[in-house]
């Protein structure tokens, strides 16, 4: 006689597969958990011509590792020139000059007539340094920011980087340290606003300060001189030796432009790794370090490619020993690694008279002389004009005022004369500027423009022409020639959940922050003006 079933049996039967399936489910669904530290490099003047150039020289674990494991974007466009200031402000915000607050790395006050560091803060004290900083000139949230509050304070976030402007907004509003080099002293500075001066910082100051270092400190080729791709004959008879001696006032300031100066930071950040502990904590620790492939300050002609190619091949051994720490000590799987290139500065240096090249000088006192001496007689006596600063002319506000003069008549005057100036191709107004009538990319120019900080009149010197200025500060002679030339900057994610993607089609720099913070899984900066990339995964 057949047993009847039971029907309860049937039941659990059903509810213990469905149960099991759903956890099947839940499993396959679930997020891999977020990195337990993040690194942020920032690298002033990477281009992505001279990867491709020396990817033959470099070694497995530098820059290869990044091209050959991660996501790189080939062409990540700022708009418009930009230095390592504003371009990192861009990429740790999301956001463009004209809202995020960063301009550039020093701005100009008319009514002082000198020019000072975006950063300034003289409310602040600064620590190992009489420098007043903070990072009250952002205006928005940064990654950095985003990061520390996602942990509630747990997580810890720190930079390191040559400058301090490039430092602070690594750092952000909330990071716990930022330290920069001093020009003067040489000693890792920082500003009382952050709160933390980490351990191995402090025994760097004391036991193992650069000024003591220096001295002995001497950069030449790493390979000999004919090893070096694409160098012309006369390149390889001389190559260079580039010294920082006690006795030259400027040594502090050219080291921050050397090759050199990576391997200094690569050590800080070792010794942060390990003497911090970071990536071990109930929180997302955050890690920012600012490199330089920028021309060296003290090159001794135009054609500096051995000391870039140099710079280079260091850097990329540098990373090497950067990624061998965070293995070792956190787990590169439980890493996300960012490093961002900002646009190459060119060099200061003009070709030699011998080529024929077509130039001139263009000397920004003798322009500010012409518009007062022109609005004279027109306007009456007084200084009608306060100062040039980094392009721009600014007229002097409270003398236009009193004399009930419109400022829109008087820019204009001012531009359609400075116009007519030898080596001057271009000219705008602030107006022009604000209306998004200027230049070939207006839009970009408009939203890279902080109105704040910006001067009344725009000008575009001819390219080739060199612009001989005076530094208010120290009064000193500064040269500089103008090129154009658009050289691309790339920017590489590494994490253990992306999948290695090359993306050569053009990226806007703003979109770099909100694409990090979806991957990492927090907020976006709160300025961020357009949706993050998705990648394969």
């Amino acid at each position: 006689m057949r047993r009847k079933k039971d029907p309860r049996i049937t039941v659990r039967l059903v509810t213990a597969l469905i149960a099991s399936m759903v956890t099947l489910s839940v499993a396959a669904q679930a997020p891999s958990p977020r990195p337990k530290l993040v690194v942020g490099i920032v690298i002033d003047g990477l281009r992505e011509d001279y990867l491709d150039l020396l990817k033959g020289y470099f070694g497995e674990n530098g820059f290869k590792l990044l091209m050959r494991d991660g996501v790189m974007l080939d062409n990540v466009n700022y708009g418009t020139a930009l230095d390592a200031t504003a371009a990192t402000a861009m990429i740790y915000s999301g956001a463009s000059p004209s809202v995020n607050g960063i301009p550039a790395a020093f701005v100009y006050d008319a009514e002082m007539r000198r020019q000072y560091p975006i950063v300034l803060d003289p409310s602040q004290i600064g620590n190992y340094t009489d420098e007043t900083y903070s990072p009250k000139s952002i205006r928005v949230s940064t990654l950095s920011d985003e990061v520390r509050i996602d942990g509630g304070g747990i997580g810890n976030v720190y930079s390191v980087a040559p400058s301090p402007s490039q430092s602070i907004i690594l750092a952000g509003h909330a990071g716990n340290s930022a330290f920069w080099i001093n020009d003067v002293t040489g000693r890792w500075a920082t500003t009382a606003y952050y709160k933390d001066v980490p351990q191995p910082m402090q025994a760097r100051n004391f036991s193992r300060s650069l000024a003591s270092r220096l001295d002995t400190l001497t950069w030449k080729p790493s390979l000999s001189p004919e090893s070096y791709p694409d160098l012309p004959a006369y390149k390889k008879y001389y190559p260079f030796r580039h010294q920082f001696l006690r006795n030259d006032i400027d040594r502090f300031r050219n080291y921050k432009t050397s090759a050199p100066v990576n391997t200094e930071v690569t050590d800080i950040a070792a010794d942060y790794i390990r003497g911090l502990r970071l990536g071990t904590h109930d929180a997302m620790d955050m890690l920012n370090l600012g490199y330089t492939l920028a021309p060296f300050a003290a090159a001794k002609d135009a054609d500096n490619r051995i000391e870039t190619m140099d710079s280079y091949l260091k850097l990329d051994a540098d990373l090497a020993r950067l990624f061998r720490a965070i293995d070792t000590n956190v787990g590169l799987k439980n890493t996300f690694i960012m490093v961002a290139g900002t646009p190459a500065q060119p060099s200061t240096k003009r070709d030699d008279e011998k080529w024929g090249i077509p130039n001139g000088e263009f000397i920004p006192r003798r322009a500010v002389s012409l518009l007062n001496v022109y609005f004279v007689p027109k306007y009456g006596n007084g200084e009608w004009v306060s100062g040039y600063h980094n392009g721009q002319i600014f007229l002097n506000h409270k003398l236009i005022k009193d004399n009930g003069i419109d400022p829109k008549t008087i820019r204009t005057e001012a531009a359609d004369l400075l116009l007519r100036m030898s080596g001057v191709s271009r000219v705008w107004t602030i107006d022009d500027i604000e209306a998004g009538r200027a230049g070939h990319n207006a839009d970009a120019l408009k939203r890279n423009t902080q109105v704040d900080y910006a001067g009344d009149v725009f000008i575009e010197v001819t390219p080739g022409w060199e612009i001989v200025d005076q530094n208010p500060n120290n009064q000193k002679e500064v040269r500089s020639t103008v090129r154009t030339g658009f050289m691309s900057s790339p920017v590489f994610f590494l994490s253990p959940d992306l999948k290695a993607e090359r993306i050569t089609s053009e990226i806007d720099a703003r979109t770099i922050a909100p694409t990090v913070a979806r991957l990492l899984r927090i907020r976006s900066p709160n300025a961020s003006e357009l949706p993050p990339m998705r990648f394969n995964r």
